[in-house]
Parts: C-alpha cells; structure tokens; sequence
C-alpha cells in the first residue's frame, strides 16, 4: 500500500470513531461523573431537607455513599455561611404502602366491626 493510501485510511477511521458521542455509546469516564453529580445533588437536597446522611443513605442505597455525603456536606457549609433554615419535607419517607398482613388484616376488620378492642361502655343505671 501507499502511504497515501495508508493515511486515508487512519483518517476514515478516526472520522468513524468521532461520531461515538451522537451514537449514544457514553465513554465510562462520562458515566462516572454523571453518577457522582447525582450522587452529590442527592445529597445536597437530604441536607436541605433536613435528613439525616444515615437516612438519606438508607432512602438511596443505589446511589455512591461518598458523592451522598460530599453534597451533603457543601450543603451543610452552604447553609451555615448564608443562615439558611432547612425546608422540611411535606412527603413523608416511609416506604408505599404495602400489603397488610394477616394480624394487621384483622386489627383492621376488628375496627371496622367496631369491636377494635375497646371496652364497650355499659348505659347508666345497669
């Protein structure tokens, strides 16, 4: 072959491997700071919310525990510097509802049977 040739061929290579990014193929080093970065605004919003890191850990266990608590942290920083008051969540952080099971089925049945465990007041005068 040519060098001619040769070159011509790198360069069809190189333009090849160029267009990667609109393909959608996400180089591991891009997909690392994206999780980080989700990581630390994660943690960021448990602080302003008021949580706990030991509870934000536990309502984000997918999520990298040390970008948790480095956004946590600059939170907490941010808020001490600028006197912020944090914002307390409406929603609560239960887990959904679940299925009842079978005693708290019949605590419910109980209850609505009004025969949930409470002394039945006798009338007057018996």
């Amino acid at each position: 072959m040519t060098r001619l040739a040769s070159v011509a061929i790198c360069v069809s290579l190189l333009a090849g491997t160029a267009g990667c990014d609109m393909l959608g193929i996400e180089s591991p080093e891009k997909l690392a700071a994206a999780r980080d970065a989700d990581g630390r605004a994660i943690g960021g919003a448990c602080r302003h919310a008021a949580r706990a890191i030991e509870d934000c850990y536990a309502l984000n266990r997918k999520a990298d525990r040390a970008a948790i608590f480095s956004g946590w942290r600059d939170m907490n920083d941010y808020m001490r510097e600028n006197k912020l008051e944090p914002v307390l969540p409406a929603m609560s952080a239960q887990a959904p509802a679940s299925k009842p099971s079978e005693s708290e089925g019949a605590q419910v049945k109980k209850e609505d049977g009004k025969s949930s465990g409470q002394k039945a007041s006798k009338p007057e005068g018996s």
